[in-house]
């Protein structure tokens, strides 16, 4: 095997496994997780200080090792094959064309696309003490509909009153708790209301 093989195979190798990455993604294809463990933090964008946020990317990922052996196998077969290239020569250009490559690829994700990415934390999605409107109204023993906001999005749930009373639609509540898919609620005084109401 030459030396144009040898970065022949790697192009067409970092180029298939690119291609394979494009119709998987867009195919929705789930392929086994490549990656080796030490890499960069990539914060969250909306940290607010409280703990540790963000997403852990290696720098050796499907992306990264894909761009290198397409770079590295392109830039090397043209330099070897078409230009008659020392191989020594041939091959440090490959290579830092290939991490060129890989790093612009590592960059992009870490900049680009898991910017906004974050673990979930199951605290983040609790519903007790939850507040929000109901959109229908809870009847005595019946059931209404609650209509709240969580990790900014809008969502909305089944909701009953906690004491069996009536609750008009509109009214402020607060989830006391929640069970297999219904808010247990009570409207909502403002702390400053309870006390005013209370002298």
């Amino acid at each position: 095997m030459s030396w144009s093989d040898f970065y022949l195979v790697c192009f067409l190798v970092g180029f298939g496994l690119s291609a394979l990455a494009l119709v998987a993604g867009s195919v929705h294809l789930h392929l086994p997780h490549l990656e080796v463990h030490h890499g960069i933090h990539v914060p969250h964008a909306a940290q607010s200080g409280a703990g540790p946020r963000g997403v852990e990317l290696s720098w050796f990922n499907f992306g990264t090792i894909a761009a290198f052996l397409a770079w590295f196998g392109g830039t090397g077969y043209l330099l070897e094959h078409y230009y008659g290239v020392w191989f020594v020569a041939a091959l440090g250009v490959s290579t830092l064309s290939g991490i060129g490559a890989a790093s612009v690829v590592f960059w992009f994700l870490a900049k680009v696309l898991l910017v906004r990415e974050a673990p979930l934390d199951p605290a983040d999605y609790d519903m007790v003490g939850v507040l929000g409107r109901l959109s229908l109204p809870i009847r005595a023993g019946g059931t209404g509909e609650l209509v709240y906001s969580q990790e900014g999005t809008r969502r909305v749930a089944g909701a009953r009153s906690e004491e069996g009373v009536p609750i008009p639609k509109g009214a402020e509540v607060m989830v006391t708790r929640y069970e297999k898919g219904i808010a247990y609620v009570r409207p909502w005084l403002d702390p400053a209301e309870e006390l005013e109401s209370k002298k």
